[in-house]
């Protein structure tokens, strides 16, 4: 341990003449505290509600999307599917069918996403089974005149229906010519499941169907609009996308669950960093105490200074006496909220304190994630704060003339 580290802790343990320095250097170091441990648990909190958000995504979309370049179905896709479960990294792949139509009850009626899926396919890609409130992954129906259908538990509420309830769907796209004008074409459905993600934007707006049944829905044959693939790695999906172009040829093309949810992933990243730089101010509030308490024990100490001085030691080691203060004070800070912030969030991860309306919210706790690197992060950014408030009190003891010193009373 050098000198000038032993005397800094000196000064910060020792007695002041006046009893105000101590007080400030408790609030600096409180503040830190508060600081640091706000950071970790909004960061955390954000980490949470990202985490959930992204599950819930790709639990009814897929990690990777295969589609053609020009926006035409993949009629080759059985034999695409095998190239594809042979490249490393994926683990299932389902043939979808995706397209917006116009769904009616007797009450009303309302746009929609038909997404036509094999279930036992797409359950091994995402996380339909999860989410369905209904027994059963089947569309089958004891009506011979209508096929099953898998409604969101929002878009049901919209329509007025209920389990064994009818409902058609109205294709826009394969409208046919008549004397009175186009006339959609038309599928009467049955409701045999209801669904829940949690978020309205899917719960009110999608609907599920039998591949077979969005075929002759879209008046697709064979054909299909998507292939979805599941990962091993869901963090590695941008890697795996590439394995999948080289294999798949240039008619399709790839996108990984970061491309296509790109708007809302980027927005939510932004609002983090944002909170973190807006909370980053009360460790500068703290910082400011690190400065007038600095000041306040060199003005006290000037005549230690200067018989330190006059024994030898330079400038830069009596700025290395109060660097190092600081540096103690913004580090025990800093330590201590990161402490606090990760028993918070422990507290708040394992026995759900606060609690969130679920009829606002799609989940029942506020979510945390607490991932190493913002606690790192913050911390890193309590002792820079606290290294930089210590550089004009540091430089002002520095300069000090040690005859004006020892002479100071």
């Amino acid at each position: 341990m050098s000198l000038e580290f032993d005397i800094a802790k000196r000064y910060m343990s020792s007695r002041h003449r006046y009893g105000i320095v101590s007080v400030i250097t408790f609030i600096s170091i409180g503040g830190v505290i508060i600081g640091t441990a706000a950071l970790v648990v909004v960061l955390s909190v954000m980490n949470g509600f990202e985490s959930e958000v992204r599950s819930r995504i790709v639990g009814t979309g897929s990690d990777i999307m295969i589609s053609h370049i020009t926006g035409d179905g993949i009629e080759d896709w059985q034999e695409l599917m095998e190239k594809i479960r042979g490249v490393e990294g994926v683990t299932a792949v389902s043939p979808i069918i995706q397209s917006k139509c116009a769904i009616a009850s007797r009450f009303t009626s309302d746009g929609v996403v038909v997404r036509g899926i094999i279930p036992e396919l797409e359950s091994e890609v995402g996380q339909i089974d999860e989410y369905l409130l209904t027994d059963g992954m089947s569309f089958e129906t004891i009506d011979s005149t209508a096929v099953g259908i898998w409604l969101g538990v929002n878009l049901a509420d919209i329509l007025g229906v209920g389990l064994n309830d009818k409902v058609k769907l109205f294709s826009l796209k394969e409208a046919v010519g008549s004397l009175t004008g186009f006339v959609p074409k038309a599928m009467s459905c049955r409701i045999v499941g209801v669904f829940e993600t949690g978020m309205y934007e899917y719960d009110a707006s999608l609907a599920y169907v039998s591949l077979e049944a969005a075929q002759r829905l879209f008046n697709l044959d064979n054909t299909v609009t998507n292939i979805t693939v599941k990962t091993r790695d869901f963090y590695k999906a941008d890697e795996v996308s590439k394995k999948i172009d080289s294999v798949i040829g240039y008619r399709y093309y790839s996108r990984d669950w970061k491309v296509m949810n790109k708007n809302i992933f980027s927005w939510m990243t932004l609002e983090k960093w944002a909170s973190f730089i807006t909370l980053s101010l009360i460790i500068a509030v703290a910082a400011f105490n690190i400065i007038s308490s600095l000041i306040m024990i060199v003005l006290e100490k000037r005549k230690d200074i200067g018989i330190l001085m006059s024994l030898g030691f330079s400038g830069n080691r009596i700025r290395k006496v109060f660097i190092y203060q600081g540096i103690t004070i913004g580090s025990l800070g800093g330590v201590i909220g990161c402490l606090l912030g990760f028993v918070l969030c422990y507290i708040q991860l394992n026995f759900k304190i606060i609690s969130l309306p679920e009829e606002y919210y799609f989940i029942s706790a506020l979510p945390v994630k607490m991932q190493f690197v913002d606690f790192l992060s913050v911390a890193f950014a309590a002792f820079i704060l606290s290294f930089i408030a210590t550089i004009y009190p540091a430089s002002r003891a520095a300069n000090l003339d040690p005859v004006e010193a020892i002479r100071y009373e």
